[in-house]
């Protein structure tokens, strides 16, 4: 035995070392609960880890942020609600202002007086609804648009056009919308009439049949039939000439036209003459449809339907989703532009993933007063629901459907809201949630200690641990027992 040299102490006390070293590895683990403390313990794993523990924050925070959004779209649909509310109210007002035979001037002042209330109540809702410090139903949560031009008027936006700065986007318009529109070639006579002369008008599934009572005047002919044409609810407008050269009671010539603007709006017509409105007498003629407005918006193509266009969009586009009304009746000379348009994009911007560019938008319109209920023909001049005026049982009658498309314009912001939020954020609410618990989870499997299996080792190492300091003990005596030798 080498006494110089205790190879079996050194050999117990590197043991020691190594289990030493791995008894605080795992008190280490037990401690902080992962496996992988600092690079050295796992360089690759610890890599795929922090990444993933970024994409854990990322969509943590996306969860947040679309409760939130979720939150903002629900404030603007109880807005709304209490918007359509109170403009039921007013379509009930100009019911019972219609109700001529029984009102006075003072019934139709005191529901004018609480009309206008109702005007200033959605006026403040649209002006107060928020969200934390955001506006939602003024429209400054939109694209905005100013026109420039005669005739044209800047209806909404999609999430898509560009802001177009202070120069604004040319617009050029190359052919006006036209309505269905049908002249007779024979004048309705006097003869005509006391023949009771039979009149049928197909509008949409509905339809007027029209008989004329003998002795009846033309001028009394022509205002029942209008009459009946309102009253079965159709369309169709009976245009009356209303110039200096028509005499009353004379011979004229019937002229129906469709109320609205388009191709996808037509009406049929059949009278008992040849000629008074169809062209073989009592077989239904089909009258030719009208045109879609035709233009560029920003010098891109834009689709047309009625006497609004839309940008059309695609790759590189600017203007789509915009959209302008122009009511002219004739479009602008060839090389002549109608107008301009300066447009601003303030759609509402959600992030709503946890990378870079993973977001959505969505455009809320606003609901003030003079912002519904527009773009409905009327006799009263009506340019929107700011503009009713039901001191007369005329007024009344026209106010009805700005009322009714007033109705339509918050029924759709409140159903497109919905959609947004159903569609939208919540589907992606559920997404988020799941991809949060699989990543949470992957990151757990790589750098979460197994505690289990952490108290086994350190068992395992506490008894080595007690066994290697013994067996150095052992190995230090053996030396000692040799020189006792020596010495006796």
């Amino acid at each position: 035995m080498r006494i110089n040299t205790n190879a079996s102490a050194i050999f117990a006390q590197r043991n020691l070392l190594k289990n030493n070293a791995a008894q605080a590895k795992t008190l280490e683990r037990l401690s902080s609960g992962l496996k992988i403390n600092r690079g050295a313990d796992a360089p690759a794993q610890l890599q795929i880890s922090e990444h993933l523990r970024a994409q854990t924050v990322g969509l943590k925070q996306s969860i947040d942020n679309s409760e939130m959004a979720v939150s903002l779209m629900q404030t603007g649909e109880a807005a709304l609600d209490e918007v359509s509310r109170s403009i039921v109210k007013a379509r009930q007002l100009a019911i019972s202002s219609a109700n001529e035979a029984v009102n006075d001037e003072s019934m139709l002042l005191a529901n004018q007086q609480e009309f206008d209330q109702i005007v200033a109540q959605i006026n403040r809702i649209a002006k107060n609804a928020q969200y934390g410090k955001n506006n939602l139903l003024d429209g400054s949560g939109s694209g905005n648009g100013v026109t420039t031009g005669d005739h044209l008027t800047f209806v909404g936006a999609g999430t898509t056009g560009i802001s177009s700065g202070l120069h604004g986007y040319d617009i050029e318009i190359s052919r006006a919308a036209t309505r269905t529109t049908h002249t007779g070639i024979t004048a309705l006579t006097q003869a005509m009439i006391d023949a009771e002369e039979q009149i049928t008008i197909t509008e949409s599934g509905r339809s007027v049949d029209f008989k004329t009572k003998a002795g009846t005047t033309i001028e009394q002919t022509l205002n029942e039939l209008d009459k009946a044409i309102k009253t079965a609810g159709l369309d169709v407008e009976l245009v009356r000439d209303i110039s200096s050269k028509a005499v009353r009671n004379s011979p004229q010539q019937l002229t129906l036209r469709h109320t609205r603007f388009g191709s996808e709006y037509f009406f049929q017509v059949s009278s008992n003459t040849a000629g008074l409105l169809s062209a073989v007498a009592d077989v239904s003629q089909r009258v030719q449809n009208g045109v879609d407005i035709a233009g560029e918006i920003a010098g891109e193509g834009a689709l047309g339907r009625g006497q609004v266009l839309t940008g059309a969009g695609g790759f590189g586009s600017k203007a789509e989703g915009i959209i302008i009304r122009y009511d002219g009746v004739k479009a602008p000379p060839p090389g002549q532009r109608a107008g301009s348009i300066t447009f601003t994009q303030n759609s509402l911007a959600f992030q709503v993933g946890g990378n870079a560019n993973q977001t959505t938008k969505v455009s809320l319109k606003s609901v003030k007063a003079h912002n519904l209920g527009t773009g409905v023909a009327n006799d009263s001049g009506f340019r929107s629901f700011a503009d009713i005026n039901l001191l007369s049982a005329k007024g009344a009658q026209d106010s009805l459907d700005i009322i009714d498309k007033a109705v339509k314009d918050v029924a759709a912001s409140r159903g497109f809201m919905g959609a947004f939020q159903k569609n939208t954020l919540e589907s992606n609410l559920n997404f988020l949630r799941i991809a949060h618990e699989n990543v949470l989870n992957s990151e757990s499997v790589i750098r979460d200690a197994d505690m289990a299996e952490e108290m086994t080792n350190f068992t395992r190492d506490q008894i080595l641990m007690e066994s290697n300091t013994a067996m150095l003990a052992q190995a230090n005596q053996s030396p000692l027992s040799i020189l006792k030798l020596l010495g006796g």
